[in-house]
């Protein structure tokens, strides 16, 4: 099966990449069409069986799946330089594009549309992929899904979620580096090196993350287990309550969810 990936920016490179590194598509069925040539040139000495161009018609000729990770503001005009056959699935990981939307730019009705929302995470194969599906069989949604969860997790969500979960997951990922940040700062105040600090949260965060992953749990119950009564953690979780920090964050998602 070919897969074509039409940009090798920053998501489109991260895609190639990881599904190069993955076990389901053999390498030399990957093509990526950018415009520009050090891109193409980093994937191909990565990986020197993927094929490159700057056609976009040609990467996308005969393709099964057809990945389209290029700006909002240029989809249609690329979309008009693509020859669109009966049998292709068309994936879109452009922020904001309807998948009616990408019917209209593609002209075509009923074909297998996919909107497809990794982080940034996805460049290191650790990504919560968020895709939603249109005109396509179960077979298809799961191999697609199947496909990014060799970069992390994917889940099927309706179309209609796909700007609140954005706003958890893609968006979301800043949060998380942001509290990282802030607690480094906290840790520069009371004596300890920034890069020893950075680590020290960072693998607290993956832990955390780790617990409610691979437990199932509720995070209430894993903070349970950290705060003792009369301890000093339920102290800084109250704190962070008392200053807004739930709230604060509620309130950043909200803002980042488009009305």
């Amino acid at each position: 099966m070919k897969i074509a990936i039409i940009g090798a920016g920053n998501m489109g490179g991260a895609i190639a990449r990881g599904l190069a590194k993955g076990s389901i598509i053999p390498t030399d069925a990957l093509w990526v069409a950018n415009p520009s040539a050090g891109k193409l040139d980093a994937l191909k000495r990565e990986f020197p069986e993927i094929h490159t161009t700057h056609s976009n018609a040609e990467a996308a000729a005969e393709a099964q799946l057809v990945i389209l990770a290029v700006k909002p503001w240029l989809m249609a005009s690329v979309c008009r330089e693509i020859e669109w056959s009966a049998c292709q699935m068309i994936a879109s990981v452009a922020a904001g594009i309807s998948m009616e939307q990408l019917q209209a730019m593609t002209q075509t009705s009923g074909k297998p549309i996919f909107r497809i929302v990794p982080n940034t995470a996805i460049s290191l194969g650790a990504s919560m992929t968020l895709i939603a599906a249109s005109g396509a069989t179960t077979e298809q949604e799961q191999w697609i899904i199947s496909l990014f969860q060799e970069m992390g997790i994917a889940m099927l969500i309706p179309e209609a979620k796909i700007a609140a979960t954005t706003a958890m997951t893609s968006c979301g990922i800043a949060y998380a580096l942001k509290y990282i940040q802030a607690a480094m700062q906290a840790g520069i105040e009371l004596g300890v090196y920034p890069k020893d600090g950075m680590k020290m949260v960072a693998q607290s965060m993956k832990g955390a993350a780790e617990l409610i992953l691979q437990n199932e749990t509720h995070p209430s119950v894993e903070i349970d287990k950290v705060c003792t009564p009369g301890g000093i953690t339920i102290k800084g979780i109250n704190t962070l309550e008392h200053e807004g920090f739930s709230s604060a964050l509620i309130k950043a998602i909200k803002a980042s969810c488009p009305s």
